[in-house]
């Protein structure tokens, strides 16, 4: 069989790509305009100092930290409840791609991504913190929907050529700062239109409704006109491997012995991603250049965009020749490494000027690493280390985890770097170093091996295992489970 890039499957791939460019910039649109949109909460909270900021030329914001413990909790909770929505919608994908479908799933959820930008674009109208908070928890929510719905396409977190957009002169001022968070619904309009001349999923199509001549036609449109036999035995054989063994509910999950190692080796995986500090750089990286010493914030937060795509591409190229394990060792242990590099770097910048350098070169590395290994490599392991029964509840608690994770560190970050001052990313290197040493110890490598071959490695690590009856016994009952 002869695949081939057709029209139809491009449009579908980019259409599917548009949903990870719009969480990209949810993450990212926030950090530049930081200071605009705190002076403004500060004018809704009526904290605003407006004798100082006629002082200083009607520009209060652009080095002044605010003063004011409600703008802070207002600000960090602006950057943080996106992830809240994420967190909820974890647990909702199964239900909404196996009800409607991928492509009505994805034009209902669009509504909430449209909604979401009407919030914050029109933000400046009514009472922005509250609209703000409103509009980022409902993208949130879509963005984690989303992320289930289309195929796992790993894109940089937070496109340069969009923060570019950001800066002072563009959209990143008083008069622009609510276009700039409207835009994040924009690419959901333009998503909802393409999908309407996309083809439904085959596999939805034949695993899940049984559609066996519409999923040919679903195929042919993507592919072209040649012989599906391959394609739909191929499905065939994963429908019957899946009827054989029915999906564990995450209650019997959290139960199982059978599965322990591997759900904590998965939540661990997470755990690692979001501790490392990475968001903590992604949410707030302009405020950290400026501590660090750097003239123009603003434009290292686009240099940070830069690497963040250079190195995805890296990581694509590496990830199934280096190894999952080998990299995610490589890329934990190098940010550790960094963390050390940017606490010298804030600690030593008023005795040695050339100190900011440092610092920005090691958030650049940081980020580097972080792209190889750590970013992407624990969203698609827990389908590796999981059989299809438990792999939708792994995958939902998985997921649950890094959003959890994600909350904690936009909450709370900029209280941790009040009360740690320029020794804050000794936590972060405290944490990558403990997460690498399991990693290293706990974590096989699951390139180029079966389920079973990685199975049997966990099997063989376990410090009790169960004997053979017990273990039966087990699988048994997880079996009989019904879906969370």
């Amino acid at each position: 069989m002869e695949k081939q890039l057709t029209g139809t499957l491009a449009l579908a791939v980019f259409t599917a790509a548009l949903g990870s460019l719009q969480m990209g910039y949810s993450l990212g649109v926030i950090n530049a305009p930081q200071k605009v949109i705190e002076r403004h909460y500060a004018k809704s909270l009526g904290v605003y100092n407006e004798e100082l900021a006629h002082r200083r030329g009607g520009n209060a914001t652009e080095h002044e930290e605010p003063t004011d413990a409600s703008v802070v909790m207002y600000w960090s909770l602006s950057v943080a409840i996106f992830a809240i929505g994420g967190m909820v919608s974890s647990f909702l994908v199964s239900f909404v791609s196996d009800f409607r479908g991928r492509i009505k799933g994805m034009l209902y959820i669009n509504v909430l991504a449209i909604t979401a930008g009407l919030l914050m674009g029109l933000s400046k109208l009514g009472t922005p913190y509250l609209m703000v908070i409103a509009g980022r928890a409902i993208m949130g929510l879509y963005c984690g929907l989303s992320s289930g719905l289309v195929p796992k396409i790993y894109v940089c977190r937070c496109p340069c050529y969009l923060q570019v957009i950001g800066l002072d002169f563009l959209l990143g001022n008083d008069d622009m700062w609510h276009v700039l968070l409207g835009l994040s619904g924009a690419p959901a309009i333009l998503q909802s239109l393409l999908l309407l001349v996309c083809p439904e999923s085959p596999r939805f199509l034949y695993i899940k409704q049984g559609k066996v001549e519409e999923a040919c036609k679903s195929l042919k449109r993507l592919k072209g006109d040649y012989d599906t036999s391959k394609d739909i035995a191929e499905m065939q054989a994963e429908k019957e491997k899946a009827m054989k063994e029915a999906q564990t509910s995450i209650l019997r999950l959290l139960r199982s012995s059978v599965y322990r190692q591997q759900l904590f080796v998965a939540l661990m995986m997470h755990l690692s991603q979001q501790f490392s500090g990475i968001n903590a750089i992604f949410y707030y990286s302009t405020s950290i250049f400026q501590s660090a010493g750097v003239g123009q914030p603003v434009y290292a937060t686009i240099g940070v965009g830069v690497i963040n795509i250079i190195f995805t591409l890296v990581s694509v190229i590496l990830v199934d020749r280096a190894g999952r394990r080998t990299l995610t060792i490589v890329g934990l242990g190098g940010m550790c490494c960094c963390a050390v590099a940017m606490t010298v770097g804030l600690a030593f910048q008023d005795v040695y000027s050339w100190m900011s350098y440092l610092s920005m070169a090691a958030i650049f590395l940081f980020v580097s690493f972080f792209e190889i290994g750590p970013g992407p490599i624990p969203w698609f392991i827990v389908a590796e280390i999981f059989s299809q029964g438990p792999r939708p509840a792994a995958i939902a608690l998985a997921g649950c985890c890094n959003w959890t994770c994600n909350f904690i560190i936009g909450m709370f970050f900029p209280y941790l770097e009040g009360l740690c001052g320029s020794y804050v990313f000794i936590v972060f290197a405290v944490l990558l170093f403990g997460f690498t040493v399991f990693i290293y110890l706990r974590v096989p490598e699951t390139k180029g091996k079966t389920f079973e071959e990685i199975a049997a490695v966990f099997h063989r690590k376990r410090g009790a295992p169960l004997s053979k009856p017990q273990e039966e016994a087990e699988m048994v009952q997880l079996k009989s489970s019904t879906e969370a």
